[in-house]
């Protein structure tokens, strides 16, 4: 049965999750991504290619004065795209993945390359958790079903992921459609489009939703972008919400460019998704610690750098982390 569409207004132009048949679609992008000749090329390159090794060091942080925290904004860089972030009086993870190898199995896949910048032991008791879709190295089952049994915080996930939570054993669950908004001990979380796909089995593609976040407390408004091509839904989430305070961007999984396009953003277009959300100080992720593309581990940094100062913005206000380092946040 065709799924009803899910509308939203957002200054005067309809939005929505939209569906074809039992599938979710982008809201501007119908490129295809992931199929043919290109995706065996891709697969083969990966497989084949002579990997320079890269050494990253990790931050010192203080586990202690992290579980201790309650006043301090600050962010923590677990890796990947997970970071422990502190405001409004929350303990918050993004997609955390806190195990070996983002994979359906724990003996092959992509292995972890760089150290982990928070274990379960270190982290404060988590009140909220937000996934962006379910791929694996953003959706992680070991390290969510612990965190549920651990610290029982509230995932707040997108439409129709629920389901694989409450499944799971993880009935704390709460899920939205973009443009959607929902309210935990004084934050408000927003959905918002991105443009991006979703999917962990061979069958299941695009049946559940993919999405980023508005944190929104006090004023005070953080994005997190989860995973996403590049597309005019950052316009869109700047008209509503510019300027925020706090944006993790992705900048790297990129290569080769014509496969990875429509579904990752490399840091020129990080640098766009900067400035249209209005983004007082970014923060750049989804580099540096699992290898799922052609580019060298360490490269995003430098091209970020490379078209901040092309784009004549100040290289302190889009920034990289360790692996680690935790940031004291000026909100």
């Amino acid at each position: 049965m065709t799924l009803t569409l899910l509308i939203a207004l957002l200054d005067g132009a309809w939005l929505m999750a939209r569906t074809h048949g039992d599938k979710f679609r982008n809201t501007y992008s119908r490129e295809p991504h992931g199929a043919g000749r290109a995706l065996l090329e891709f697969l083969w390159d990966l497989r084949t290619m002579d990997w320079k090794r890269v050494e990253f060091p990790r931050a010192d942080n203080d586990p202690a004065w992290l579980k201790a925290n309650r006043t301090q904004p600050s962010l923590t860089w677990i890796g990947h795209s997970s970071f422990l972030l502190q405001f409004g009086g929350l303990n918050i993870l993004t997609d955390p993945h806190l195990t070996r190898r983002t994979s359906p199995v724990s003996w092959a896949g992509p292995e972890r390359l760089a150290p982990l910048g928070l274990d379960f032991p270190d982290l404060p008791k988590i009140d909220l958790v937000v996934i962006s879709h379910s791929h694996y190295d953003h959706l992680d089952l070991g390290t969510v079903q612990r965190l549920a049994r651990e610290h029982n915080p509230l995932f707040v996930v997108p439409l129709k992921l629920k389901a694989w939570f409450e499944d799971n054993g993880m009935p704390n669950t709460v899920e939205l459609d973009w443009w959607q908004s929902t309210a935990h001990q004084g934050m408000t979380v927003h959905a918002v489009p991105v443009q991006h796909f979703s999917g962990r089995t061979a069958t299941d593609r695009n049946r559940t939703l993919w999405a980023g976040f508005v944190l929104e407390s006090g004023g005070i408004k953080v994005f997190f972008a989860g995973d996403t091509g590049y597309s005019k839904d950052f316009a869109d989430i700047g008209k509503k919400f510019a300027p925020i305070d706090l944006s993790l961007i992705p900048i790297g999984a990129y290569n080769p460019r014509g496969f990875m396009r429509t579904v990752h953003v490399d840091p020129e277009e990080a640098v766009k998704i900067h400035q249209d959300i209005g983004s007082k100080l970014s923060i750049g992720m989804h580099w540096g610690t699992f290898r799922l593309t052609l580019e060298p581990l360490d490269e995003p940094p430098q091209k970020l750098a490379a078209a901040l100062k092309s784009a004549g913005i100040a290289p302190e206000k889009f920034r990289v982390l360790q692996h680690g380092e935790t940031l004291k946040l000026n909100l």
